[in-house]
């Protein structure tokens, strides 16, 4: 899919910052010293910026890196299809932290280009700086992105001098573009507060637009010419980062935008979701065609097998592993795939061209499937937002079920008004089973490209007790209190796919332990692992787990002639994520449903019994539940739990009761039993 869409403003702040270093040292000395010399100097900033000098501040707090003074969108349309964009912005540097605003950045490609960028500096005292267009630095997008990635996609950059506090720094980027579909999206809320945002809009004598606000109150434009409007928003409040806090884009206010020329013909914006997955079915027209060697390749992986769902199976794991990640985004590339035929060839592609081959191998043993597009982030796409391909960084497959195929293994699946039964599928993840979803794409809304045209679904929620870890243990105990057992973790779901994917790529036994030695370090001041073992790390079908043996010194601790035991051994459910001293703002999010169960049993000490336990604990809420119980079982102290989470996320008004359950397991997790001396006879 579109890499080019995948972050948001402040994760591109980030990511160009950092490139920005590695240009720096790859570059040279000369580079270094062009970018940190103060420049052409003599050139005074704009008036626009200089007309924000002593301007009244937004509210800000100690935390505050820098305050956006101004930020000007101007976007021209031509009759053509061509846009012309002018973005200017101006900070009030506040704090060290906000000197990454001196970096600016624009993204440019064949269809792309960049007229002018400029960027200055209105120090506390001193002279204006000025940074010319020609002080730019060009390199390729892939060098930001962690993926195998061939793209005309470029970026340009500049860095503002004397980005320090006190200081004014602004900039101005001219660009025209070719774009494929006539929408726009202006970001205007992001994690600085900002003093006035405005958006202005040119479009040709009879064109006609709809504005759309996302996560903001709308405001209306005012007409400041022929076929010309402006919008204005002050005073807009930072998005501040929390903790498990939804994706920006699920909270950050947005303008969506789509223009259209007049007699409806032609290149557009979209009016409809089915509008949208109209052109999506285009660019994959002809696209699925086998080839007589796809062909030949469905019947040599399914001809051992009579049964359709083995057949299924057997196409999904060969796109999942035998099909190489590499995309290849050129042009319309970002959103069109390549031909199945080309994909199976050379054993490379995208998301899309996975799907795409995957679909064309389905159909040579008579199942139908249909992509869908979709973020790989819960947050964009809703019944509520207007069609934009913007929204989409990915792409998966609706596999349409053969009537009675019901086997248990098939559980990510949702019943279409008239499509019938339709099992989600992702051709990229390697790591998750055709059958399942892994949580991030659980509840998020996709774009079902159907015969019919496009249809925006919501993906099915899976049952908890599919994702999570059962973990097992049986321990003795001695009088000096030393503990030692063996823990087995069968690991479903989320929970197994992460971790196979972390052993895929570890090279030495010392990292292979390290996500047990993490987990038992939480638990035990000191332990000496004695075994350890990785469990179905080469079979997806099959729930990931590790074993592991351990010895624990003064596990138990002594009070006279008593024995105080933790019957919680190891692994914490507990979270501190909401004690902080600011209310809450956003929802809690959760990767997905999940479902851990804990078993321990401890065999105790010769001469020892129980004398007290803790008290069972029943924690019950509707996102979440925690259930735990303590017994003795002859000269066993048995410990078990359950902790579910139900939902996806917990709303604003719910979260102190998500702080109240955490601090129950908190508390639960802390507790101990005590043993004493056995009564001699």
């Amino acid at each position: 899919m579109n890499l080019k869409l995948c972050c948001s403003p402040e994760q591109q702040r980030r990511a160009i910052n950092r490139l920005w270093v590695c240009v720096l040292l790859l570059a040279g000395p000369g580079v270094l010293t062009l970018a940190n010399a103060p420049a052409a100097a003599a050139n005074d900033a704009p008036q626009w910026m200089h007309a924000l000098v002593g301007v009244p501040m937004p509210t800000t707090d100690e935390k505050t890196n820098a305050v956006l003074l101004y930020s000007e969108n101007i976007l021209s349309v031509q009759g053509n299809g061509r846009i012309k964009s002018i973005e200017r912005k101006a900070y009030k540097i506040l704090r060290p932290g906000g000197r990454e605003r001196g970096t600016i950045s624009a993204m440019f490609d064949l269809e792309t280009k960049i007229t002018g960028m400029r960027g200055w500096c209105i120090p506390a005292s001193g002279k204006d700086y000025e940074i010319k267009d020609k002080e730019a630095v060009e390199v390729g997008y892939g060098l930001i992105s962690d993926a195998e990635l061939v793209t005309d996609a470029r970026l340009k950059m500049i860095r503002i001098s004397a980005a320090d506090p006190g200081n004014i720094v602004g900039y101005e980027i001219e660009q025209e573009r070719r774009p494929y579909v006539l929408e726009d999206e202006w970001e205007f809320q992001d994690v600085d507060p900002a003093r006035e945002v405005r958006y202005t809009l040119q479009l040709p004598a009879g064109w006609d637009y709809k504005a759309h606000f996302v996560n903001y109150a709308a405001v209306a434009p005012t007409a400041i010419g022929n076929n010309q409007w402006q919008w204005v928003v002050n005073n807009v409040l930072p998005v501040k980062h929390e903790e498990r806090m939804p994706p920006r884009r699920g909270v950050a206010g947005s303008m969506v935008l789509s223009f259209f020329p007049p007699g409806g013909s032609g290149q557009s914006g979209f009016l409809s979701w089915k509008e949208m997955g109209d052109w999506e079915a285009g660019l994959a027209k002809g696209r699925r065609t086998p080839s007589p060697d796809i062909k030949q390749k469905v019947v040599a992986l399914t001809a051992a097998t009579p049964a359709q769902l083995a057949k299924m199976q057997a196409i999904a794991k060969f796109v999942q592993s035998d099909v190489r990640y590499v995309a290849i985004e050129l042009g319309i590339g970002g959103w069109q795939p390549h031909a199945a035929t080309d994909i199976f060839t050379h054993r490379y592609g995208d998301c899309k061209d996975k799907a795409t081959l995957t679909s064309s191998m389905l159909s040579e043993i008579g199942v139908e499937s249909y992509y869908i597009s979709i973020n790989t982030t819960r947050g964009g796409a809703g019944p509520d937002r207007p069609a934009m391909v913007g929204w989409f960084n990915h792409a998966i497959l609706a596999v349409k079920l053969p009537d009675g195929m019901n086997d248990q293994s098939l559980v990510a699946t949702f019943d279409h008004p008239t499509l019938g039964k339709l099992l989600i599928f992702d051709p990229t993840d390697e790591y998750t089973p055709f059958g399942y979803l892994r949580g991030e794409l659980q509840g998020n809304y996709g774009l079902l490209v159907a015969p019919l045209g496009g249809d925006l679904i919501r993906l099915p929620q899976l049952q908890s007790a599919l994702n999570g870890i059962e973990r097992k243990a049986k321990f003795t105990l001695s009088a000096a209190g030393v503990l030692s057992g063996e823990i087995e973790e069968t690991r479903l779901g989320d929970s197994g796919m992460w971790q196979r994917m972390y052993q895929k790529g570890v090279k030495t036994d010392k990292d292979r332990v390290k996500p047990i030695e993490t987990l038992v370090s939480n638990s035990f001041s000191t332990f000496t692992l004695t075994h350890a073992a990785v469990l179905n790390l080469n079979r997806s079908d099959m729930p990931f787990g590790y074993r592991y043996s351990l010895v624990a010194q003064q596990y138990a601790k002594s009070a006279g002639d008593l024995l105080l035991v933790r019957p919680r051994v190891v692994g914490s459910k507990a979270w501190d994520v909401l004690e902080t001293k600011e209310p809450r703002k956003y929802p809690v999010e959760f990767e997905g449903p999940s479902r851990d169960t804990d078993t321990f049993e401890i065999t105790l000490p010769a001469g020892y019994e129980v004398d007290d336990m803790p008290p069972p604990v029943d924690a019950e809420y509707s996102f979440a539940s925690y259930h735990s119980k303590t017994e003795k079982n002859g000269n066993t102290l048995k410990y078990t739990r359950t902790y579910e989470v139900k939902e996806l996320s917990v709303p604003v008004n719910k979260t102190d009761d998500l702080k109240k359950l955490y601090r129950i397991i908190a508390s639960d997790e802390r507790n101990t039993a005590v043993l004493k001396a056995s009564a001699k006879p």
